[in-house]
């Protein structure tokens, strides 16, 4: 396996291979599917976990309980595309040490079998009259069914649905509607799974009544990819290239590495427009084609160096040699041949659910409306296989050019690039547990490692759990949650919180390149005002605790990724880099508090990375595109800086200077003021 990396600049992580995630306790269970099955007697259960932990056969070791155990009369398995229904079909669980195996019977899995006379449709009703115990549909055929027979249909039954972020509480959602429904008559257990749980859309997937009824199981990526044999790194970069894009392609294509590249959508900007000739452009930039397999359909090319690769085009036209091409990528007996094929080339396919161990690097050509869609094809290559100790996530995005007439589309796939990097690293990162200092009680916590010395009373200490990959971290002035929902969210989730603020455009515009900036802009007003917006169920002191924790996580992440490639200059980051860098931080300060950290610009760190990926003209024209359009204080943010100054007179006795030397105290005293004028003029209702 080739170690010769093309030179893109990215964040990179490495874990140390603990082996962990894929053993398997005395009921042939992984420690997610474990930790899933504690949870087992839970109506509502909600399972976040990454792509290539096993959620399918967790939720068959739940469904055969409750099946057995606790009455239900059948388990209804809803997943999002056909393709998905095989991750159910039957499993020898005792084979494994479980005390039942997984059976469907073939004409339940609605996903392979045509479905009775009148459609699929009425195959579910048929299911619904008879005593077999299992069936698997797809997110429609559940959808219409609904419709025709009815909630009332489904009482005493398990509803199981796959891919659980398609959903949503929009009234336009109508798999969200029909759930909502079911969660009102409260007559069926629900199982909802998902490996990228925040939208790239600011929908909310549950209602927050409805949410709140759900117990959680959350694996994180760290614990996955901690827990790998393999693999030991993973690698997330952006690469911008000028003209077509085929033409740039192997500056970041390494023909050795086993490669999926997805083709931009043909409305996008990066698209020629002509997906098949763009699939012939790639083909040729890597070899002489030889003709296609017979067998599998696959192209043969050869390269310079006299290899043959085998590429699977899966964006030809004619469906008869692209389901043949498909059919062979699937073939059970090959899932195992690392050399079953290189190269795969796709455009809409080999997503979510797709399942190519081998894959190295996904390569993706523009950008993706969805974070959950970049989520989903990150995980294609985060797959654990025999010597395959690297994995990558290349974004290849077409540079802003100033005669270029979408200038404006350029610049935002640019900053929700960035975004998505920003996430992700957050994501791939361990999670954060903050705790407030108190110098007479603070103390301890047993399993936590604190580094040379261990803890330390007198400071701020950073703990770190290498087995449950989490940090504790101690912050002075820290205000702690104190409903049982904001605690749920400071505890599970931070990350969705943290997506919908990367994801806010004039937060990264002026995070990245407002030369003016006062940090506590961002870091206060502005996340402030999306948790008012996210969670308006809390109470002022809850989204307070909401909004110090999150940026808690997103800052401590960043600035211990910024020690960390300066310590190693250019040699990946490992994992104890990261845990050693928030260490660090923390010590390097003279005490670690809130105020401090709301005085740190979050987008610090992606601008540095950003100015050495982007060529000097096209990192000018950004900010000149976004120079252009920045206005002055709004009438909101002129509220959201008074009411800061509200709580800045509470704590410190007297209102914000519009002299002081203090940068945010004279914003907050320009805000107030501005504030009282909009009010005056009548400005708000």
């Amino acid at each position: 396996m080739t170690d010769n990396r093309k030179s893109v600049p990215s964040v990179s992580v490495s874990y140390t291979r603990t082996g962990s995630s894929t053993k398997s306790n005395a009921l042939g269970m992984r420690p997610m599917q474990e930790r899933a099955y504690e949870k087992r007697g839970e109506q509502y259960l909600l399972i976040k976990s990454p792509p290539a932990s096993g959620k399918s056969r967790a939720l068959m070791f739940v469904a055969l309980d409750k099946l057995a155990n606790q009455g239900l009369k059948q388990a209804i398995i809803v997943v999002p595309e056909k393709s998905i229904g095989a991750s159910f079909n039957d499993e020898p669980l005792s084979r494994y040490g479980f005390w039942a195996d997984w059976r469907v019977a073939p004409r339940w899995n609605l996903c392979n079998a045509p479905g009775e006379d009148g459609g699929k449709v009425k195959s579910v009703g048929a299911f619904l009259e008879s005593d077999d115990q299992v069936l698997v549909c797809t997110h429609a055929t559940f959808r219409f069914a609904v419709d025709k027979f009815g909630i009332e249909a489904f009482d005493d039954r398990l509803i199981a649905v796959d891919e659980f972020h398609h959903v949503s509480s929009s009234p336009d959602n109508k798999l969200g509607l029909h759930l909502g429904d079911f969660i009102a008559r409260d007559k069926v257990h629900l199982v909802a799974m998902t490996g990228s749980y925040f939208r790239g859309d600011a929908e909310a997937v549950l209602s927050p009544g409805d949410e709140a009824k759900f117990e959680s199981v959350t694996y994180t990526y760290y614990e996955q990819l901690n827990g790998y044999e393999y693999l030991k790194q993973l690698d997330i970069g952006y690469f911008f290239y000028s003209g077509p894009y085929a033409d740039d392609i192997l500056a970041v294509l390494d023909p050795a590495e086993k490669t999926i590249i997805h083709i931009p959508n043909v409305n996008s900007r990066e698209s020629t427009k002509d997906k098949i000739r763009e699939v012939e452009h790639i083909i040729e930039a890597l070899g002489e084609w030889q003709g296609a397999d017979p067998a599998t359909g696959f192209q043969l090319v050869r390269t310079p160096d006299g290899r043959t690769l085998r590429i699977a085009d899966l964006v030809d036209d004619d469906a008869a040699k692209r389901d043949r091409v498909s059919a062979a990528l699937k073939d059970p007996a090959q899932k195992n041949n690392r050399d079953h094929v290189d190269i795969i080339i796709a455009l809409g396919m080999a997503k979510e659910g797709f399942d190519w161990i081998w894959c190295e690097h996904a390569l993706t050509v523009g950008y993706r409306a969805s974070l959950t869609e970049i989520v989903q094809i990150i995980g294609r290559a985060t797959r654990d296989a025999p010597g395959k100790t690297r994995a990558r996530f290349t974004n290849l995005i077409a540079a802003v050019d100033a005669s270029d007439e979408a200038v404006r589309e350029a610049v935002n796939d640019t900053l929700k690039a960035i975004a998505a990097s920003l996430l992700m690293e957050q994501v791939l990162a361990p999670r954060f547990e903050f705790k407030v200092k108190n110098p007479t009680t603070s103390a301890a916590t047993p399993g936590f490692d604190y580094g040379e010395g261990g803890y330390d009373p007198t400071k701020c200490n950073v703990g770190f759990h290498e087995e449950r990959g989490v940090f504790e971290v101690e912050i002075k002035g820290l205000v702690e949650p104190k409903s049982a929902e904001a605690a749920r969210i400071c505890r599970e989730d931070l990350n969705e919180v943290i997506a919908t603020f990367v994801q806010d455009k004039r937060s990264i515009e002026r995070g990245l390149f407002d030369e003016e900036l006062v940090p506590e802009e961002l870091t206060q007003v502005r996340l402030g005002k999306i948790i008012k917006d996210k969670f308006p169920e809390l109470d002022e002191d809850d989204q307070e605790a909401v909004r110090q924790h999150a940026i808690a996580a997103l800052t401590l992440t960043q600035q211990a990724k910024k020690i960390a490639s300066g310590s190693e200059g250019d040699e990946p980051t490992r994992n104890t880099a990261l845990v050693e860098g928030v260490r660090k931080f923390a010590m390097d300060v003279r005490e670690l508090d809130i105020d401090l950290i709301d005085r740190i610009n979050p987008f610090g760190e992606a601008y540095a990375i950003l100015a050495k990926t982007m060529s000097e003209d096209s990192l000018k024209q950004v900010a000149a595109a976004i120079a252009a359009k920045r206005t002055a204080l709004t009438p909101e943010e002129a509220k959201e800086l008074a009411q800061r100054a509200v709580r800045f007179k509470r704590e410190r006795g007297r209102l914000p200077s519009i002299s002081s030397t203090d940068a945010w105290e004279k914003r907050m005293a320009e805000g107030a003021a501005a504030f009282v004028r909009f009010k005056d003029e009548g400005r708000y209702e």
